[in-house]
């Protein structure tokens, strides 16, 4: 059956407001009040809370919220881990987990843990391995076993069981040909992103969210996916939000550093602006354009966004 694309909406939270339990407990039941499906985390090595045990308050604090990282980086965990907590989150989320992954791209995680910051080509056939893994694991009852260039896994039965059949969807983001077409052929939940691959994510990023190089991923995933592409559903990222009476002048103001025109630089998926009644128009664009439904949104723009997220989520 094919997906059906309406609207979701994801908080991009990392840490509690008041740095204590009870507030990240609260933060996490107002996104649900607002109408957000989903909380999901980042999972880099500075100021923020360890993704495992974080979503384990999260699914303990809500009802109906969906939880996950946005994405969990390869490198930092052997996959057979990354399963164990996957299907822990799940059973104590009671289904509510969506497990994702990504190959890895902040240089200074690896730097500061010093992990080899391999080439963009080994940490790609690394991440595709561990993919296989983690699927191999969650979705087969009994011993699986594995053996890759990467990873090597001997007659493994995965305990305990995740709730959801045949496992929580995974997400896969990138934002270059080679992971999003392996990501059209194995995720549940395609996230497009820009290309990372500078391991920065600085300026030089900006031209690859362009509405025009946007086109181009969603045209990657759907070749690769071919049958299932109707199946996929898809995500992105929106990191800048400005509520304004003036969107034109903000968007020609962003346009050189995107090197695009005013007109389009009001589609770009990473930046949403203009009145409320404006930006539930533009999503709407947005899901007709380029087959985006699944919005997560940065951790300081949530909340002003709530009255478009309550609007649309389920639409």
């Amino acid at each position: 059956m094919a997906h059906p694309r309406t609207f979701r909406f994801a908080a991009q939270l990392s840490k509690p407001p008041e740095g204590t339990a009870k507030s990240w407990a609260d933060q996490a039941r107002h996104a649900e009040g607002l109408g957000y499906t989903t909380l999901l985390m980042p999972d880099h090595f500075g100021d923020q809370l360890a993704p495992g045990p974080a979503l384990a308050a999260v699914a303990a604090a809500t009802t109906t919220l969906r939880m996950g990282s946005l994405v969990f980086g390869n490198d930092y965990r052997h996959p057979l881990v990354l399963a164990k907590e996957a299907a822990t989150l799940d059973v104590l989320s009671e289904g509510r987990f969506e497990l994702s992954l990504g190959a890895g791209w902040m240089r200074t995680d690896y730097e500061e843990a010093g992990i080899t910051y391999d080439t963009p080509r080994v940490r790609v056939e690394r991440f595709e391995e561990a993919v296989l893994v983690l699927q191999g694991l969650l979705r087969t009852d009994g011993p699986f076993s594995f053996d890759g260039a990467y990873y090597q896994v001997r007659e493994h039965s995965l305990l305990p069981r995740p709730v959801q059949q045949p496992g929580p969807p995974l997400i896969i983001g990138g934002g270059g040909k080679r992971v999003l077409s392996f990501a059209a052929r194995h995720a549940d939940i395609v996230s497009i992103n820009v290309n990372l691959r500078e391991g920065t994510g600085g300026p030089e990023a900006a031209p690859n969210a362009s509405p025009e190089r946007t086109r181009e991923k969603v045209a990657w995933v759907r070749d690769a996916a071919g049958d299932r592409f109707d199946d996929l559903e898809l995500n992105a990222l929106i990191g800048f939000v400005m509520i304004t009476d003036d969107a034109a002048g903000v968007a020609e103001a962003m346009a050189p550093h995107f090197g695009i025109s005013a007109d389009d630089a009001l589609h770009i998926p990473l930046a949403l602006l203009g009145t409320l009644n404006e930006m539930t128009e533009e999503l709407q664009w947005r899901r007709e354009e380029y087959g985006i439904s699944y919005w997560s949104i940065e951790a300081d723009t949530w909340e002003a966004l709530g009255p478009v997220v309550s609007k649309l989520s389920g639409t």
